[in-house]
């Protein structure tokens, strides 16, 4: 089968997008189109994967936390988007419980002629690749098996490793030179954040050791943000999109930050990264791929793999428990020193 319109698609968040930023550039290396179907939350990470021609976004019911009706109309959208794309191969990437099925059925419908994707479940005639993952690598390797599992190698000389499009854009503006220490307090759920007031001690911690330290956030996090930087830290919350926020990243020589697309955007910038991981999923699938690190948190906390959105165990053990201090040190060896 002669390859030239291939359709990937991942439907959940901007880290979820990054992380088959390898698969994206193992299939446009044969392809001659790529076209990319994201959700809007992973849209604008989409847009920044090197090998991606298009992007496309719509919300699936089936993955979004907060999902539209299922609704014909709704359904005839995501129709005319496969149909525009006119796609001769599709690659459909999701989490292990996340099933393909749902929009497997509705490319099968338009008439895709190759489906593959990770898939447990029975899939009749639903997939031509019915690829299965053993053990618990890290989802970017995860997704890359399956581009190579349908036929897909990274070309010579990529290491597999994340990354976005160059060149990013001059923040010297906002930040100044290279060479601070960014810390990203918030996350999409709260079962995933490190406590406000041990964030803001860390940002006050590096700022009496010499380091200069930037707070970043989106602009409904401000308040947050805020509160973290206090008078040791600059501000960002708001100021940037993503692929400024890119741009902040790579400037950083460590950036500081829970399990969010933000620690994955660093990776992607090749920016060393001091994880606070909550374990409501597993570090060794979702830790920030591909650069030095440290994770902090009780990987075998109670809440271990709940996928829990509002933390079950009072007092945020995991994360509560990591002192200041310790984040600080983890900054240091990972070549933070001011």
């Amino acid at each position: 089968m002669v390859i030239s319109r291939v359709l990937v698609a991942r439907l959940d968040n901007a880290g979820d997008v990054l992380l088959s930023g390898p698969l994206v550039r193992a299939v446009a290396d044969t392809a001659d189109r790529v076209t990319f179907l994201a959700g809007p939350h992973g849209r604008a990470a989409a847009e920044l994967l090197p090998g991606v021609d298009d992007v496309v976004e719509w919300c699936a019911p089936w993955i979004d936390p907060r999902p539209p009706a299922v609704t014909p109309a709704h359904l005839d959208e995501l129709r005319a988007h496969i149909r525009a794309a006119r796609p001769d191969t599709a690659l459909i990437v999701t989490s292990f419980h996340q099933s393909p099925l749902p929009l497997a059925l509705v490319l099968r419908e338009c008439g895709v002629p190759w489906i593959g994707a990770i898939c447990e479940d029975y899939p009749g005639s639903l997939l031509d690749l019915r690829h299965r993952v053993e053990g618990d690598p890290p989802e970017a390797e995860r997704a890359l098996s399956l581009a190579r599992a349908a036929g897909f190698e990274l070309p010579p000389g990529d290491d597999g490793r994340l990354a976005v499009r160059r060149p990013l854009p001059d923040v010297s503006g906002l930040v100044g030179e290279p060479g601070y220490v960014v810390v990203h307090p918030a996350a999409s759920v709260p079962a995933r954040q490190y406590p406000a007031e041990h964030n803001a001690e860390v940002v006050r911690l590096l700022a009496a050791s010499g380091h200069r330290v930037v707070v970043t956030g989106g602009p409904s996090e401000r308040e947050l943000t805020a509160r973290v930087a206090g008078d040791h830290g600059l501000d960002l919350a708001g100021r940037t999109d993503l692929h400024g926020l890119a741009a902040v990243l790579a400037g950083a020589r460590v950036t500081v930050a829970p399990n969010t697309g933000p620690a994955h955007l660093a990776a992607a910038v090749g920016t060393p990264v001091v994880s606070l991981f909550a374990p409501v999923v597993p570090a060794a699938r979702w830790a920030p791929y591909g650069v030095p690190l440290v994770v902090l948190g009780d990987q075998h906390a109670p809440c271990r793999d709940t996928r829990a959105r509002t933390c079950p165990v009072p007092g945020h053990s995991c994360l509560g428990g990591v002192a200041p201090d310790d984040v600080v040190r983890a900054v240091e060896k990972l070549g933070g020193a001011a």
